[in-house]
């Protein structure tokens, strides 16, 4: 029983120490990307704090850290400056919706269809541009600055082999902000950045008036806030589900962002998401359980309103120290090393989800993986073949093996030659499944082609709902009593009563 207690102890230690890193971390991120949005700091902030502490007590996965994302403001940057913040509000609290109604009605499972290759891309596109944001933001310091980071990297590195009573990326901080302020060093300070100082969020309600011609401009940019927003959340989620060992829910963190987003843009703040930087430090410190989200978010808003002048005196080399090595160890080096033996398909959707999530955004990175490997995976299934053809006089019997779809469509009609096959042809399906309406008209197709040439043909093993959608091959078809069972994709197919998967419907 004591070692039950024990482990809780440990637990909540290392979630607090955990939460106290993540605190400081997301203050620069917060203050950074309302700054390149054109808005005053303490949005971000605010943003930050309550989306934050929503996800952290309701979200799908403890530990998973939330607040102002730049692939979100780089969304928001448009509709701030053409039609100022109140805009930004009300495509904030629609995008929340939208992730509510994705969570409600279960739609985070799609997140499956994101392939690993496309996982792997955005998780090293994301630890670069992190990375680009440290450097461009230490580039021109000097070599006091270049001297702290380094000396960051090496306490985080370091650290562990001494203890591990608090987090190294803790000790880091503490160890460098206590070089710079104990001998003055003249050095880039958070509070240089910006004036981090305010009160808590207030209710705030856009003061633009909500008719036809606001949603017009608002609900585009909501839709891409709510997918951009859900989707790092969902691929942040599976790569702490493989830290961890431990599967997230994607619905409820869907529910949470969504709600978390509702109310920043009731409290006047932009929308945000998970954050793969702060929660991949919150992990690696030991924070596990919704209480290190919970102290991190409480510790931030107290920051801004109790010791804004204690933390803008923190060097902004220490988090960048900090978060380089995060950046170091976000980045997956085994997928650099599998490339040689990866197929050529999957370096090709790894390498473009990659760079687009540098040059452009998340969303336009996934979505282009998904169709690169979709289109793949039609390329490397579209062969359709003749396993074995038999001809006896006048009859010649051909046994097919592959799918029948789009993708092989074109390739089927040109196993067939009708003009010089004998007058009585047998196509035997038994090794063959339609898959779509595609599927169904080569076979009507190649029928007519066979019965213009004046020959007789026999269709075979071929699915009764198949041969009810067969237009010219239908009363051509005959029945084998192993004849298959399976449905056509179609969308408004329905099995009759006394088939056999009676009451299933196979849907496109």
């Amino acid at each position: 029983m004591s070692g039950m207690n024990n482990a809780r102890l440990a637990g909540v230690k290392n979630d607090v120490l955990a939460g106290c890193v993540v605190a400081v971390s997301m203050v620069p991120e917060a203050v950074g990307f309302s700054l390149v949005a054109g808005l005053s700091p303490i949005v971000g902030l605010h943003t930050a704090f309550i989306i934050g502490l929503v996800t952290a007590l309701f979200g799908g996965k403890p530990g998973m850290v939330s607040g102002a994302a730049g692939s979100i403001v780089v969304v928001l940057m448009s509709l701030a400056s053409e039609h100022g913040m109140d805009y930004v509000l009300w495509a904030t609290i629609f995008a929340g919706v939208i992730q509510i109604a994705i969570g409600v009605l279960r739609l985070g499972k799609f997140i499956r269809l994101v392939p690993l290759p496309a996982v792997h891309g955005f998780v090293n596109g994301l630890a670069i541009v992190i990375m680009l944001a440290q450097l461009h933001m230490i580039a021109g310091q000097g070599p006091m600055m270049y001297a702290l980071v380094l000396l960051a990297i090496l306490v985080v590195c370091l650290f562990p082999k001494l203890t591990k009573v608090i987090p190294s990326s803790l000790a880091a901080l503490i160890v460098v902000s206590a070089v710079a302020i104990g001998f003055n060093l003249h050095t880039l300070r958070v509070g240089d950045m910006a004036d981090i100082s305010g009160t808590l969020p207030s209710f705030h309600l856009p003061a633009a008036p909500l008719n036809l011609e606001t949603l017009r401009i608002v609900l585009p940019y909501a839709v891409v806030i709510a997918l951009v927003g859900l989707i790092e959340s969902l691929l942040t989620m599976t790569v702490l589900d493989e830290m961890g060992n431990k599967k997230g829910n994607g619905n409820r963190e869907s529910i949470a962002q969504g709600a978390g987003n509702a109310l920043c843009g009731m409290f006047g703040c932009f929308a945000g998401c998970a954050m793969i930087g702060q929660s991949i430090i919150n992990f690696t410190s030991g924070g596990r359980g919704r209480l290190s989200g919970t102290v991190g978010a409480l510790l931030l808003i107290l920051f801004v309103v109790s010791l804004s002048g204690y933390i803008g005196l923190l060097p902004v080399a220490a988090l960048a120290g900090i978060m380089l090595v995060v950046c170091y160890n976000t980045f997956e080096w085994s997928s650099l090393r599998r490339l040689r033996r990866m197929p050529k398909a999957d370096v090709l959707v790894m390498l473009v989800v990659t760079l687009i999530t540098i040059f452009t955004d998340l969303a336009m990175a996934v979505i282009s993986g998904v169709i690169i490997s979709a289109l793949v995976f039609a390329w490397q299934h579209a062969r359709i073949s003749v396993r074995r053809r038999q001809q006896k006089g006048d009859l010649a019997v051909y046994q097919l093996e592959g799918p029948l779809f789009f993708g092989s469509a074109a390739s089927f009609a040109e196993l067939f030659d009708p003009a010089n096959d004998p007058d009585q042809v047998v196509l035997d399906f038994a090794g063959t499944r339609v898959m779509d309406a595609s599927g169904v008209e080569a076979i009507d197709k190649l029928t007519g082609r066979y019965l213009e040439a004046g020959k007789r043909i026999r269709l075979r093993h071929l699915s009764p709902d198949c041969v009810r959608l067969l237009a010219k091959a239908g009363p051509f078809c005959s029945h084998e009593l192993d004849d298959p069972r399976y449905f056509v994709a179609e969308e408004d197919y329905q099995p009759e009563a006394g088939e056999a998967g009676a009451g299933e419907v196979r849907r496109t």
